[in-house]
C-alpha cells in the first residue's frame, strides 16, 4: 500500500468509527459491529475519567496513553492535538489552559471533526477550534504552537519524518511536544502487518521504537525522552485471526514485542 492508500484506509474507518458512535443504539461498543473484522479499537485505551476536563461524548476510546499528563502544558499556552478525533485530548488541555489559552484539534477525517464541533458547542468553548487538515501538511501558521500533543495518531500516518518536520515547524522556539503512540521492539509477523484492518487500529504502521526515535531525533528535537512506557497485550481474538498457535507462542514469550510510548522532546 502506498500512502495515499493508507491514508483512505485509515480515514475511512475512523469515519466509520464516528457515525456509529453518533448512533449507540446500533453499535453496542467498537467490537460488535464497527467493522467486518471485529478488531477492537479500544485495546489500548487509557482511563480518562478522573480527568479534569473529560467529556465522555468526545472519548471514542481510540488512544494509547494519556499526554496531557506529561505535556508540561502551562495556562495561557497555546496548545495543538493532532488527530484530535472527538476532541477528548482537546477538551482535557483546554481545562489546563485556562480562559486566556487556546487548543486547537486538528483531524483528516470530516466525520470526527463534526463530532468534535458538536462537542464543543455543548461545553461552549470559545478558545477551541478544530480544523481538518493532514499532519504531514499542517494548515497552522510558522512557531505559533506552544505544545504539541497527540494520541495513538503518529504511527499511522505514512511519513513520519514528514509529519515530526511539520510538528518541528509549527512549535515556537521554545516549544515542545508530547505524544503517546505505539511503537514495536522484536519482530512482528508480516500477517499482523499486512491487514488493513488492524493497520487502522494502531498496531501494523507502527516502526521499531529505536527507528522511531531516530526520526524524531533527525526531525530536530533534542531533550527527547520516554516519560511512560507499558506493553500491549493483543487479545486472543486478533492473535489466532493473525497468527498460527506457533507463532502466538513465540510472541507471548518474546520479551520484547508492542509498546505503548508517551516521548517527549524539545525544539
Amino acid at each position: 500500500m502506498n500512502g495515499k492508500n493508507i491514508k483512505e484506509i485509515v480515514k475511512d474507518k475512523y469515519a466509520s468509527i464516528a457515525k456509529q458512535r453518533n448512533n449507540p443504539q446500533k453499535c453496542r461498543g467498537v467490537t460488535s459491529c464497527c467493522d467486518s473484522s471485529n478488531a477492537d479499537y479500544s485495546m489500548f485505551n487509557d482511563d480518562y475519567s478522573n480527568l479534569r476536563g473529560y467529556n465522555a461524548d468526545a472519548d471514542l476510546g481510540l488512544g494509547c496513553g494519556i499526554p496531557t499528563e506529561y505535556a508540561q502544558i502551562k495556562k495561557g499556552d497555546t496548545v495543538l492535538d493532532l488527530g484530535s478525533g472527538a476532541g477528548n485530548d482537546v477538551f482535557v488541555a483546554r481545562q489546563i489552559v485556562g480562559e486566556k489559552g487556546k487548543v486547537i484539534g486538528l483531524d483528516m477525517t470530516e466525520e470526527m471533526i463534526d463530532k468534535a464541533i458538536i462537542n464543543n458547542q455543548t461545553l461552549g468553548y470559545k478558545n477551541v477550534e478544530f480544523i481538518l487538515g493532514d499532519i504531514e501538511e499542517m494548515p497552522v501558521e510558522d512557531q505559533s504552537i506552544d505544545v504539541v500533543v497527540s494520541n495513538c495518531v503518529l504511527n499511522l500516518v505514512p511519513n513520519k519524518m514528514k509529519a515530526f518536520n511539520e510538528i518541528f515547524r509549527v512549535l515556537k522556539s521554545d516549544g515542545h511536544f508530547c505524544i503517546s503512540d505505539i511503537v514495536i521492539k522484536g519482530k512482528l509477523t508480516d500477517e499482523l502487518r499486512k491487514s488493513a484492518e488492524l493497520y487502522a487500529g494502531c498496531v501494523s504502521g507502527a516502526l521499531e521504537e529505536d527507528d522511531y526515535l531516530r526520526i524524531v531525533k533527525d526531525s530536530g528535537f533534542n531533550k527527547i525522552k520516554i516519560q511512560k512506557r507499558k506493553r500491549v497485550e493483543i487479545p486472543e481474538t486478533i492473535l489466532n485471526e493473525y497468527l498460527s498457535n506457533e507463532d502466538i507462542e513465540d510472541f507471548k514469550k518474546d520479551i520484547t514485542g508492542i509498546f505503548s510510548i508517551t516521548v517527549v522532546g524539545y525544539k
